[in-house]
């Protein structure tokens, strides 16, 4: 699985150029080119051309550019797809993917582009192993609002009715070495919330979180980033390690705790993370 980091990916209208403007300066791993919930029905056709051109344009630095397009059942999909596919983007998402064949129906039309799935409604996550599974599925981007809805769920703590739908994508993705972002947090002036909601992201094991504002960045860049405790432990393991099979033991005692292999493949990715984050930080 790549170590880039995508600690946030935030939404932006493909049809508003002060948003994609205003995007180029923001300290975000991944952008989420939006033509379809963010766009009107009357703007499709004219947001795929101010995207194109913002994207030409360029500016965008090292963030990962991701473009949204409509489900390939609408009116504007198939057009959303021919014009993605000529985009300079790195990938496309596709929204309301149901199982590998709206996968295939994409990548017959979008060629050579990395494809994204969000995973937003039941059917979509009773078949995440297998939308995983696909070759040409890079990540997985979570739907919960749209989950939700067709669940006919209520607001509960820490996400209770969602957490099989949260779980199952999670386990899909990380069997096919997918990478995963957590949804959205709708209250994006409740910083308390959002850092909940990320802590509890971070611990299932999620990439990552998409987002609805540029104020919720920097909460979220931390809280997917980790923390100087974990990477001065993650010394620590490694340099116990090494010094133990130096003296021909197959383990070493950090902290009071038993560390083995297993977690120094654990130290080494967190601090490829923690490096990978500082790089992309220096562009």
């Amino acid at each position: 699985m790549s170590i880039r980091p995508f600690r946030s990916a935030l939404y932006i209208p493909g049809s508003k150029d002060r948003a994609l403007e205003k995007a180029r300066g923001l300290p975000v791993d991944a952008i989420l080119f939006d033509l379809e919930d963010a766009v009107a029905p009357d703007e499709k056709a004219n947001a795929r051309a101010t995207l194109a051109a913002a994207l030409a344009d360029g500016g965008y630095g090292s963030r990962y550019r991701i473009v949204r397009i409509n489900a390939l059942d609408t009116d504007w999909g198939r057009d959303d797809a021919a014009a993605v596919a000529a985009m300079d983007c790195d990938a496309v998402l596709l929204p309301k993917v149901n199982g590998p064949a709206d996968v295939d129906a994409l990548a017959a039309l979008v060629p050579d582009k990395p494809i994204w799935a969000m995973m937003e409604s039941p059917l979509g996550v009773l078949n995440a192993a297998a939308i995983a599974a696909h070759p040409r599925i890079e990540g997985f981007v979570l739907g919960t609002n749209d989950l939700a809805k067709d669940l006919n769920t209520r607001k509960a703590p820490r996400r209770e009715p969602l957490l099989f739908a949260l779980q199952a994508c999670l386990m899909a993705a990380k069997a096919h070495g997918v990478i995963a972002i957590d949804g959205v947090y709708n209250a994006f002036k409740d910083d308390d919330g959002l850092i909940e909601e990320c802590e509890q992201g971070r611990d299932m094991g999620f990439d990552g979180k998409s987002l609805i504002h540029p104020a919720q960045v920097e909460i979220t860049n931390r809280a997917f980033a980790p923390t100087e405790a974990e990477i001065d432990l993650a010394n620590r393991q490694i340099a116990a390690f090494e010094e133990a099979e130096a003296q021909g033991l197959g383990v070493a005692v950090v902290d009071g705790r038993i560390v083995e292999n297993l977690h120094i493949v654990t130290a080494r990715a967190t601090l490829a993370k923690a490096a990978a984050i500082a790089e992309l930080e220096t562009q």
